[in-house]
């Protein structure tokens, strides 16, 4: 395996670790805090490295005709909208929203397993 899948597939486990570990924890607790938006934010980050890493990599053009592009440029925004969101409703402080925001959140984190499992699938065919 070359050093740029390596890497490419390093950063994008990171970004598995950090957005389950925000997305599960505020699951459990019910209630939005602080650190679940640093962990949202910092998964989100190393997505779009390893997404980019991977576009380097890419014998053809950008194509969201194909699956695996389009559900991963869907996840991005999706990720990308959830932690501005969640940064939000931290900042306005509303108990409401705080004990509900875990609801998007899970739905964000299952979809965002589509292109993490296809991605998988894609590099172990290949």
């Amino acid at each position: 395996m070359s050093s740029p899948v390596i890497i490419s597939a390093i950063l994008i486990t990171a970004a598995l670790f950090f957005y389950s570990l925000g997305v599960w924890a505020e699951r459990l607790a019910r209630y939005l805090k602080s650190w679940h938006v640093v962990a949202f934010w910092i998964g989100f980050t190393f997505d779009v490295s390893g997404t980019w890493a991977m576009h380097l990599m890419a014998k053809g053009p950008f194509d969201l005709s194909e699956p695996h592009t389009l559900t991963g440029q869907i996840a991005l925004w999706l990720m990308f909208f959830h932690a501005v969101w969640a940064t939000y409703v931290v900042r306005k402080g509303s108990e409401r929203m705080l004990t509900r925001f875990h609801r998007f959140s899970i739905f964000v984190w299952m979809f965002w397993l589509i292109p993490y499992i296809g991605g998988m699938y894609l590099g172990m065919r290949g």
